[in-house]
């Protein structure tokens, strides 16, 4: 039986001076949803730019697994977990599979619904040399957000226009709520973006779904990762008709 389980028994019910008390069962267990959802988000985060979110120095070498063939890369960006395989996890069967990230690494589906122990070993191996860099809740966070949180992100948005097949009404009403405090009703509020996010959802909406799901790195930004997947979706639809 397990300790939970016995523990739960144990204190389900006390006799107290001839009056029965019922007791609260203990939590002991695994972790709530809720904590799931904050691992994973967390994990995206670490997916994106992890030396970012532990605030690590940026790698200076470029990587060792990165192919020769891509000299358009190099250095810190290289070291991104986002980069070799993208950011919906398709990899070179992804929207990567052309353009600067081109690299021709696989994708991370075989993983969905796998063992952590199998992820973080990857990780930590000679090849991907990630061993000692980050906490061990770190590792486990990347590897619940790639055995647990992945999307094919297929499903949403269209790879030949980019267009999100979400309802850009009821994004609207999401983002005015959710998203215009920090970036501005027209997306253009946050002055040390590199492009508005309308420019940003409509030339890389892969990115900008990853980082409404699951938040900027290091930024106080909202992760909607625990919300119904169709309402970052919807937010994306309407984002990319803000103006240039």
């Amino acid at each position: 039986m397990r300790l939970s389980n016995i523990i739960t028994r144990l204190v389900s019910s006390v006799a107290i001076g001839g009056a029965l008390f019922i007791a609260v069962p203990l939590a002991i267990g695994p972790a709530s949803a809720g904590d799931m959802a904050s691992s994973i988000a967390r994990g995206g985060q670490l997916y994106d730019k992890w030396f970012k979110v532990i605030g690590a120095e940026k790698p200076a070498e470029t990587h060792k697994l990165w192919p020769a063939s891509n000299t358009k890369k190099s250095g810190d960006v290289t070291h991104r977990c986002k980069s070799c395989h993208g950011w919906d996890l398709k990899g070179a069967d992804g929207a990567y599979a052309k353009g600067s990230y081109k690299t021709g690494i696989t994708g991370l589906g075989a993983y969905a619904g796998g063992s952590n122990d199998d992820v973080i070993a990857i990780m930590k191996n000679d090849d991907h040399g990630f061993a000692g860099k980050m906490d061990e809740q770190d590792y486990v966070d990347i590897a619940n957000f790639v055995t647990k949180g992945q999307i094919d992100m297929a499903m949403y948005i269209d790879y030949g226009t980019k267009a999100a097949n979400g309802d850009a009404a009821k994004g609207e009403a999401y983002y005015n709520g959710l998203c215009a405090g920090c970036h501005g009703a027209d997306g253009k509020k946050i002055k040390d973006m590199d492009h508005p996010v309308g420019d940003l959802s409509r030339g890389n909406p892969w990115e900008i779904l990853h980082k409404v799901l699951y938040g900027q790195p290091a930024e106080a930004m909202t992760a909607l990762n625990s919300l119904p997947i169709d309402v970052s979706v919807d937010i994306l639809a309407y984002i990319q008709t803000l103006p240039e």
